[in-house]
């Protein structure tokens, strides 16, 4: 495995989070939807969404850059623990960069894959088809790498703890992937067990960990899919 280690690439401009002023409300009147309109609209989004599937097999024709842009900006409206915004999402194009992303996290799957995962897990993914061969980190056109941001570092180099972080940032990415479905584009999520070396790769800061890999372009024309079935929605709702 070749060596990891990047200088630091630029990071975003500093925010700082306001703690400590008063509770400051504003209007807020959004419009009100019709019924007929709004149960149209769930309708049409339940379907669109019900076509979304995890691809593997990616082609590496090019994606219009400023859609993943949007959609990135849509996941970061997510709520969050104390609106704390604890993520970093790294638009990843460069085709060196993502092969050496995914040099590494092959080296660790071959290893979960060799037994570090357990039977049982390995049992449950055999249906899926996967393995520790992940041509899609370099297949596709642009990798999406999220990073949580365990606490935020004051201007005196003081740490302060986020609140809620896989939460919020599990909200954030399922808004990626619904805004990336719904823009026209596939997605996997992909998350090598450990993840310590895309810090490495991307040189990003030590209070964020690296939460997911997620690969985005279209479909290759060959592109399977496992056969698959979700849960009915009184499968998965109960009302009380």
């Amino acid at each position: 495995m070749s060596d990891t280690t990047a200088a630091p690439v630029p990071v975003p401009p500093r925010w700082t989070p306001v703690h400590g002023e008063p509770y400051r409300p504003v209007p807020h009147r959004p419009e009100r939807i019709a019924a007929d309109e709004s149960l149209a609209r769930a309708a049409r989004l339940s379907r669109r969404m019900d076509e979304r599937r995890t691809v593997r097999r990616f082609s590496s024709d090019p994606v219009p850059e400023q859609v993943v842009r949007d959609a990135i900006a849509c996941a970061a409206t997510a709520p969050s623990g104390a609106h704390q915004q604890p993520w970093t999402f790294v638009l990843v194009k460069d085709p060196e960069v993502r092969r050496r992303i995914r040099e590494a996290a092959e080296h660790e799957e071959r290893i979960s894959y060799d037994g570090r995962l357990g039977e049982e897990w390995l049992a449950a993914l055999r249906p899926l088809g996967t393995d520790a061969v992940k041509a899609h980190m370099t297949d596709a056109p642009a990798l999406v790498v999220v990073f949580q941001q365990r606490y935020w570092v004051g201007e005196d180099g003081t740490k302060h703890k986020h609140y809620y972080v896989d939460e919020s940032v599990g909200i954030a990415v399922g808004m990626l992937l619904t805004a990336l479905h719904l823009s026209g584009l596939a997605a996997l999520i992909h998350t090598p067990s450990p993840m310590r070396f895309l810090r490495e790769v991307l040189g990003r800061p030590e209070n964020e960990k690296a939460f997911a890999v997620i690969p985005v372009g279209y479909p290759a024309d060959d592109c399977e899919v496992p056969d698959l079935v979700r849960k009915s929605l009184d499968q998965v709702l109960v009302e009380i």
